[in-house]
């Protein structure tokens, strides 16, 4: 099995790195986070926003931890993933889980009143194409919420961030992942992403009006906000 990907984010190469950091992922992301992964979680499902009744996609959903914080609201949340074995850790959460490529949705046109992604935009290696086809699975007037790491917008918070805090990510992860040099990709995919406007920028360029963000920790994670036009 390969142990990590590439930042060229092939399809197949993130897919089977995904497989095997699915043991512990999520005890490892809230090691790797010290815990505010849950605050980032609680805050996604405010600005989402969904409503009993609405039906939401949670793409690149991974075990569905975030799916189940989002159906809190009372809405009908799916998790979507191209990785099965994160889909199969997730078994036990009470969510519809479906396996699935961001760039080609098994959803019908306008299935959905809203679209969330957690921390899987920027494994995706066009985004443009990506957050179009979330557009087509949404009903004129629906939402798209993004939350993801970003560039902290204070200089010497940024330099801290990018020299300090991602090189050693691989090594604050090793005793707890079941594929610690996956964290290696991890560390440098959120080192390479675009700032809050450059994210902005795209979101806009796949056709979604109304784009918005919100810095979350210091910048450290942005969530984007956008609607689908009618």
């Amino acid at each position: 099995m390969m142990a990590r990907a590439g930042l060229d984010k092939d399809p197949r190469d993130i897919a089977v790195m995904f497989d095997g950091v699915a043991k512990g992922y999520d005890r490892t992301n809230t090691v790797m986070t010290m815990g505010f992964d849950r605050r980032w979680r609680e805050i996604t499902r405010q600005v989402l926003d969904a409503a009993p009744g609405e039906k939401v996609l949670d793409l690149a959903a991974g075990t569905a931890v975030s799916t189940v914080e989002y159906a809190r609201s009372g809405a009908w949340c799916v998790a979507a993933d191209f990785s099965l074995e994160m889909l199969r850790g997730g078994a036990d959460r009470g969510v519809p889980r479906v396996a699935a490529d961001a760039f080609h949705l098994p959803f019908a046109t306008g299935a959905f009143d809203a679209v969330t992604v957690s921390f899987g935009l920027r494994n995706m290696n066009d985004t443009v194409a990506a957050l179009t086809e979330m557009r087509r699975v949404v009903r004129p007037g629906g939402r798209l919420v993004i939350c993801e790491v970003s560039q902290p917008p204070l200089r010497p918070l940024r330099w801290l961030y990018r020299n300090t805090v991602l090189r050693g990510l691989p090594l604050i992860t090793k005793p707890f992942s079941s594929n610690s040099e996956a964290y290696s990709y991890l560390a440098e995919s959120m080192r390479d992403w675009h700032d809050q406007r450059a994210v902005a920028e795209l979101i806009a360029t796949a056709g979604w009006h109304d784009v918005e963000w919100l810095n979350l920790t210091f910048g450290v994670v942005a969530l984007h906000r956008a609607t689908n036009p009618a």
